[in-house]
């Protein structure tokens, strides 16, 4: 068995290299290249894509899966050998009904798209969008079809970032949530906002930068395996436990835009660098889901970023970074302003209280899309509708509506709901790390998290891809994914700043 294991190992590693190069280029696009590049650039992720399919999809690997898997049939399922096999043999089954043709023009598509949407977006020209996602919604359609569902076209595009997960389950989850959040969202409405205008003065970005990079320094991000960079939309990509690539955007009249950001992207990179680094080239060392991806995002901005017990240790380093802008200004009233909760029109700057509902409009807008229930040339309107049903707002224009996300120019649909479930699952994993480490809010007014990210290390990150999500999630939590843990710690976190909730 160690011969044929050693033989996919070197097939699989081939594969990751591959994909990696494609992320190195992607990175770029984001970040430092020139905008004359973006047609070589589409041509160059198209080959390296299909090559990577190519390689991967090969029967050589199917061969050895299934000799593998015949001959682990009675080994400890837990163990590395028989989680390689299984993981790959569920992505070797679902790549191989995939052409491989389908894949260049997916990515290649993606590629012209992005920069469309950037010249979109910065124009509020929806029309200029608008052709290049009529062709990524139909390739998805075609990718759907392909993958095969049981159910809803979704189901097919949901599990590429959910694994296991069903449109069904997201609508009964959300369904859930919307019932007991709509009701605390309206109570916090009828309260008096705290004012905000002292994160909206001017403050610097250069000094936004420092202070934000010595947050993530201090909660455990290597920067000798990571860096951080700008981009238009901050994301993170991994090329290797070894090397993450974090990046922000910072507005000089907007503190928490980029301050917390940078937070959400460095729970990203934490991620990335807990995996295994043994596990690097094969599908193992991956994570779960992007769900349980965005749970350690969401976790470090917002129960540790946003809490109280933080700002106690952070707050007069950020004075002492601005002192023109918060020496007149108490630790109370800066927690009250970071954390002031109302409808508004940016998800990625949206309050923990109304983020959800902006991922609900995206889901239903997509499953729209797919089953052509919407032309795409009335996505804004339709957009605009949507916003005013669950906030109670119009956005003034596209940029700060329709076009505001990169993520349907990459070609990603399904992936949004797993905003929505990483909340949740990041509220579950938080109550479950705080029940193992009782001093917990001590230790982070302290400013240590090392204990805080050695239990995320050892029940979440270690494991890569080797569990299902929701099987991981239980393992960590004792339960399964549900709402209560986020409504019950907005109703309490909420309830000390607008009065009782209930």
């Amino acid at each position: 068995m160690s011969d044929k294991l050693d033989r996919l190992q070197t097939l699989l590693a081939r594969v990751d290299h591959l994909s990696s190069a494609s992320a190195v280029l992607t990175w770029d696009q984001e970040t430092y290249m020139p905008a004359g590049g973006a047609e070589p650039r589409a041509q160059h992720l198209a080959t390296l894509s299909q090559l990577s399919h190519e390689f991967f999809t090969d029967e050589e690997i199917g061969t050895l899966l299934d000799q593998l898997q015949a001959e682990l049939s009675d080994a400890d399922p837990d163990t590395y050998e028989a989680s390689l096999v299984r993981v790959t043999k569920r992505e070797y089954d679902k790549a191989t009904k995939i052409p491989s043709e389908l894949i260049a023009e997916l990515s290649r598509t993606s590629s012209h798209a992005k920069e469309a949407w950037k010249e979109a977006r910065a124009t509020d020209d929806f029309e200029k969008f608008q052709p290049h996602l009529e062709k990524l919604v139909d390739l998805n359609k075609r990718m759907a079809d392909a993958l095969g569902y049981a159910d809803r076209m979704y189901d097919a595009l949901l599990d590429n970032f959910e694994p296991e997960m069903r449109t069904a389950d997201v609508e009964r989850i959300f369904g859930d949530l919307r019932e007991k959040l709509v009701p605390i969202v309206e109570r916090i409405s009828e309260r008096e906002a705290p004012d905000d205008g002292v994160v909206r003065r001017h403050f610097p970005t250069e000094r936004q930068w420092a202070f934000g990079l010595s947050v993530v320094e201090d909660y455990g991000f290597d920067t000798d395996c990571g860096r951080q960079d700008y981009s238009t939309h901050p994301f993170t990509i991994s090329f290797a436990p070894s090397d993450v690539r974090l990046t922000t955007r910072l507005q000089e009249d907007y503190l928490p835009s980029g301050l917390f950001g940078t937070l959400h992207e460095c729970g990203h990179g934490l991620y990335e660098q807990g995996i295994p680094p043994e596990w690097a080239d094969t599908p193992l060392g991956s994570n779960a889901s992007l769900g349980l991806h965005e749970s350690q995002s969401r976790l470090w901005e917002n129960l540790v970023g946003r809490s109280y017990a933080f700002w106690r240790h952070y707050y007069p380093q950020l004075q002492e970074t601005f002192p023109d802008q918060l020496s007149d200004v108490d630790l109370d009233h800066f927690y009250r302003a970071i954390n002031r909760a109302e409808p508004s029109f940016i998800r990625v700057e949206a309050d923990e209280v109304t983020y959800n509902l902006h991922i609900m409009l995206r889901f239903e807008l997509e499953n729209a899309m797919l089953d052509d229930e919407i032309a795409i040339k009335d996505l804004p309107d339709a957009w605009n509708a949507k916003m005013e049903d669950y906030l109670g707002i119009t956005p003034p224009n596209h940029a700060e509506g329709v076009l505001q996300d990169i993520h349907w120019s990459m070609g990603a649909l399904g992936y949004f709901p797993t905003y929505a479930l990483g909340n949740l699952m990041s509220c579950q994993l938080y109550r479950a790390a705080n029940d193992a480490i009782p001093d917990l809010e001590a230790q982070i007014a302290d400013g240590q998290f090392g204990d805080l990210l050695g239990w995320m290390r050892t029940n979440v990150h270690q494991h890569g891809k080797k569990y299902a999500p929701q099987d991981l999630l239980k393992r960590a939590t004792g339960q399964t994914l549900g709402a209560d843990d986020f409504v019950g710690y907005i109703r309490d976190k909420y309830s000390g700043i607008y009065g009782a909730l209930d």
